[in-house]
């Protein structure tokens, strides 16, 4: 093998110096975002029907779709919910389905049921995925333009312009309402012609015509032939004809004869504003593959180059390139510093600044050629891969001090082949790099969000430790052999002297180990497992870390059924609050709509909150500071917060609520008290808040109750008197004008003085077939329906979800509290109670990394049998990583760092490199002969100065993602402080607790 690295050393110099190339090039091609693609398997599909009582709605529409959808190939559950005229079904797959196919099967399945629905029934399938969210958001506002106005901008010069940025994949417009023509009938003018609102829609309909009706040859042209008779002003409608009476013979009337016509807009019953103005907000979404940072820059140089009036205002409301860079920064921060340190404690072991150079160089050598396999692997830079280099320098760096310090420590004994000994530690570098990448290896069967997060990770991981190895073992070597000096050996040695207090004790401390290991090892392993123990039933547990993500979203609902202006009046009193909080830099408002889309009423909405960079209140102190004055200040209004990205996760793969408590049975009345009772009973419960009973009304309504005998005794039927009464007060689209590149709808209804209140709809005038005038009191009683109750059914059974959150309290504890308070309630026999929410979210990752780290310490036997071939070498061995893992419980339940997927991902982390340190260790000890204390002691002796190393280096490196202080930078600072703890108990485990098992295990006499 020597010969061969001398022959071929031409040829590693340049495959390493293409590989950094590359890997530079990648570098700046590789797309940057804040998570890992993930493709969730839920598909939601909206449905509008119109106005409908929604248990109408819930037996006519939900219920036929639902069954249909059910037996969509892969569905593995069927969530609905329905309110008036409107539903959501979401669709539930296994993870690992191809959800591509699986929305074509969803849209085959309702395009069969459609002609079965009620006519009018439209839907629309969406999977759930990151893009259905915005990366950006801004807000048009203006001093002197109206919402419509800002909305004509919006749609004819923002979008086209935005939509042409590269992987923008859609461009979304909130506020003002499409431009319309009001044609606002005199009912008097009307009746007096015998036409009724729909003879009228039916004969502009019939006016406003283009077709094709052929093509023709002729004088060696081909034209083709147009039958027109297109509208496209006010004066074009106002001069339109109408024939007068249903007679024949009848004569004409003019269209503005008998309708005031005037420019208008679109029926709509939402708010939106920012910064308390009215505004209309643009929300872009990008691609699956889209790079965040770079749509946001080029949406930014678009914005500024679209040359919008000076009296707009462009502000940006929701910024996600804020929070990918801001933890790209943190990673970059932390990798740039725990190298720095790397290089200090190399110093200090070592003393010598050409090895430390040595070092240094391979490092971003290592991290250019992972960023080139990430390229090659279709990947991105995310808060995942991102922590998979953080998490992997400090064991690169180690890498290159074991190759360096075993060829220093043969160049003090006085062996001047540096070949020969990177050959020695050839075996025991592969079988370190090995048991790391090992433990990665049972990710492959993990599914969820924790799989699709932590496979990114260990890729990256597994792909720095692979060309790590690679550096250290062929190319560090050709280095040492050409830079490495007699005064660096000299130095090395120096630095071995300047140590030898710390060899003295280590040397005292393991002749007192050793000389009853039997003792010492019990004691310490039952005091280790006995913190473990005490250390699980007693750390916090949750699902995802928390992070600072710079803002935040605040759900709310009013009063159910309450008038716009009146929801509106109460959220000017939140804004107020909102306004004088210091740390908020910007907000928008949306009212009967939601930023992430779904089902919402005029009495419900959200806002974004967006916060200052600096020094600042953590957000959640933040949060929990305006929740609680909303609560005290603004009574009446329900709300709930959320960081967005933790609410976009929860809302991909089902609820975003941390607790749910699924409430099941057939009789709606016993259900409804079922889930008042279990909101009031969790509701007291410390650290749960913002409880939500399940309980959504719509909201009031207004009854027609046709009597079908007086309305045949006035020439009328029920369906007759809805179509009217439909024109009259909703209005009918009677045609369309072709106005540049919009089609604008002309509406055809009454005037607004006789439908503006509801003591009025009883006097709306109808038309009778001959002509007649017939009032709605003739032939209707018009009454109040109170509280519309939203109609929510899993797998076509009736439920209720009583959902919460959680303000100081970890998720485990609080879920634990719950299940005891709602089995205290002692509900009906009838009611069925399950759990959901981001609580079974965490059940299932915690089972399957669970297994992971069980599946991990099996491989590690392996491997440590495999390259060692002693039983009794394995055991201690696994014994020595289990003890530590029982360190890093202990660890989170000191820190109070909550056991979450994280966590539990540098747990099983802490497997592989522990063992790293024992192959290390036992590499030391001759397998030629019998084991005995000497050769123990030797070990340690020998593998004192190079554990140290790695494990503060490896400390050191993980150190700044600890302490987690950059925004964005909470993601890994589980993981960090796992391996953290890991790696501090196993040093003296390594040196001192594992060769106390192994002599305890030995059959040879002691020396």
């Amino acid at each position: 093998m020597r010969a061969v690295l001398e022959n071929h050393a031409r040829a590693l110099w340049l495959a390493a110096a293409l590989i950094v190339l590359g890997g530079l090039f990648a570098a700046t091609q590789l797309p940057v975002g804040l998570f890992p693609f993930i493709s969730y398997p839920r598909v939601v599909v909206s449905i509008d029907a119109g106005e409908r009582d929604p248990a109408q709605m819930a037996v006519e529409i939900t219920r036929p779709i639902e069954i249909a959808l059910r037996a969509v190939p892969g569905v593995s559950r069927v969530r609905s919910t329905t309110s008036r005229g409107s539903a959501e079904v979401a669709l539930n797959f296994p993870w690992g389905v191809d959800m591509a196919s699986a929305t074509l099967a969803t849209q085959a399945a309702l395009a069969t049921t459609l002609p079965d629905l009620p006519m009018g029934t439209r839907f629309n399938v969406r999977r759930s995925d990151p893009s259905i969210f915005p990366v950006l958001g801004i807000a048009l506002t203006s001093k002197s333009l109206d919402q419509n106005a800002l909305r004509q901008i919006a749609e004819l010069r923002v979008r086209p312009a935005l939509t042409a940025v590269p992987n923008v994949a859609g461009v979304d417009i909130l506020g003002g309402a499409p431009r319309e023509i009001a044609i606002d009938v005199d009912p008097a003018k009307a009746q007096a012609l015998g036409l009724s609102l729909d003879a009228i829609s039916t004969a502009l309909g019939k006016t406003n015509s283009i077709r094709g009706v052929g093509k023709l040859e002729d004088r060696h042209r081909l034209y083709l032939v147009l039958s027109e008779s297109r509208l496209a002003t006010v004066a074009d409608l106002a001069a339109t004809p109408v024939k007068a009476g249903n007679v024949a013979g009848a004569g004409l009337v003019t269209l503005g004869q008998i309708a005031t016509i005037h420019p208008s807009s679109a029926p709509s019953f939402l708010r939106v504003t920012s910064g308390g103005e009215d505004a209309v907000l643009v929300n872009i979404r990008q691609s699956l593959t889209g790079d965040t940072v770079r749509i946001v820059a080029d949406v930014d140089a678009r914005l500024k180059a679209l040359g919008l009036p000076p009296s707009v205002t462009v502000t940006p409301f929701y910024d996600q390139s804020e929070l990918v860079t801001g933890a790209a920064n943190a990673v970059r921060d932390a990798i740039l510093l725990g190298a720095v340190l790397a290089g200090l404690v190399l110093f200090l072991f070592l003393r010598s600044g050409r090895l430390m150079l040595i070092t240094g160089l391979m490092l971003p050598a290592v991290l250019a050629g992972t960023c080139l396999l990430l390229y090659a692997l279709g990947m991105t830079f995310n808060m995942m891969t991102l922590g998979g280099m953080a998490a992997a320098v400090g064991l690169v760096v180690d890498d290159a001090v074991v190759m360096l310090e075993h060829i220093m420590r043969r160049l003090q004994e006085g062996v001047k082949d540096i070949g020969g000994a990177a050959a020695e530690m050839a075996r025991p570098l592969f079988g370190s790099t090995a048991a790391t990448i090992v433990v990665f290896l049972p990710l492959a069967f993990v599914s969820g969000v924790t799989g699709g997060f932590f496979k990114a990770l260990a890729l990256t991981m597994v792909a720095s430790l692979g060309l790590s190895l690679l550096f250290a073992r062929f190319l560090l070597p050709l280095v040492a052999s050409r830079w490495v000096r007699d005064k660096d050996v000299a130095a090395a040695d120096r630095a071995g002297h300047s140590l030898h207090r710390l060899d003295d004790w280590n040397g005292r401390a393991a002749h007192r180990v050793l000389a009853r290991p039997r003792l010492f090892a019990a004691v310490l392993g039952l005091a280790m497992a006995l913190l473990g123990v005490l250390a699980w039933n007693h750390v916090p547990s949750g699902f995802m870390p928390a992070m600072d993500e710079g803002g935040f979203i605040l759900d709310y609902k009013a009063q159910p059924g309450a008038a716009l202006s009146d929801t509106d009046r109460l959220l000017r009193q939140v804004e107020r609050i909102i306004t004088a909080t210091p740390e908020v830099a910007s907000y928008s408002r949306r009212t009967g709509v939601q930023l992430g889309g779904g089902l919402a009423e005029a009495d419900e909405g959200d806002y974004f909150i967006r916060l200052k960079g600096g020094s600042r209140r953590p957000i959640d102190a933040v949060m929990a500071d305006i929740r609680g004055q909303i609560v005290h200040k603004v009574p009446g209004l329900e709300i709930e917060t959320a960081q967005l990205m933790e609410d976009l996760i929860g809302d991909l793969t089902a609820v975003p609520q941390p607790i749910e408590v699924k409430l099941f049975g057939d009789d709606p009345g016993e259900l409804s008290d079922a889930a008042r009772h279990v909101g009031e009973a969790i509701g007291k419960i410390t650290g749960v808040v913002e409880v939500v009973d399940g309980l959504r009304v719509a909201g009031d309504a207004l009854t027609v109750k046709v009597h079908p005998a007086l309305a045949m005794q006035q020439g009328l039927d029920p369906d007759t008197v809805a179509t009217q009464l439909e024109a009259l007060i909703g209005g009918v689209q009677g045609t369309q004008l072709r106005i540049g590149e919009q089609l604008v709808t002309a509406r055809i209804r009454a005037p607004g003085d006789l439908r503006s209140r509801a003591g009025m709809i009883a006097n709306l005038p109808l038309t009778a077939p001959d002509g007649r005038l017939v009032r709605v009191g003739q032939v209707a009683t018009v009454s109040v329906s109170p509280g519309q109750v939203q109609v929510t059914r899993e797998d076509l059974a009736p439920f209720i979800a009583v959902t919460a959150r959680l303000e100081g309290r970890d998720l485990g504890s609080a879920m634990r509290d719950v299940q005891s308070t709602v089995a205290g309630l002692n509900l009906p026999t009838s009611i069925r109670v399950d759990y959901g929410g981001l609580y079974a979210q965490q059940r299932q990752s915690f089972s399957d990394l669970s297994t992971v780290f069980v599946a991990a310490l099996l491989l590690t036997a392996l491997l440590l049998t495999l390259l060692f071939e002693r039983l009794a070498w394995t055991f201690a061995a696994i014994l020595t990583v289990l003890l530590s893992a029982a360190a890093v419980l202990g660890g989170l339940w000191v820190t109070g760092i909550e056991l979450d997927i994280s966590a539990l991902m540098g747990l099983t982390m802490v497997v592989g490199m522990v063992t790293e340190l024992v192959i290390f260790f036992l590499a030391e000890i001759p397998r030629d002969r019998p084991v005995g204390i000497e050769a123990l002691r030797e070990a340690g002796a020998k593998r004192l100065r190079p554990i140290l190393m790695s494990a503060f280096i490896a400390i050191l490196t993980l150190a700044p993602l600890a302490i987690g202080i950059s925004r964005g930078a909470g993601l890994q600072r589980p993981l960090a402080t796992a391996i953290i703890f890991g790696l501090t108990a196993a040093v003296p485990l390594v040196l001192f607790f594992l060769p106390a098992v192994l002599a305890a295990t030995m059959r040879a006499p002691r020396d």
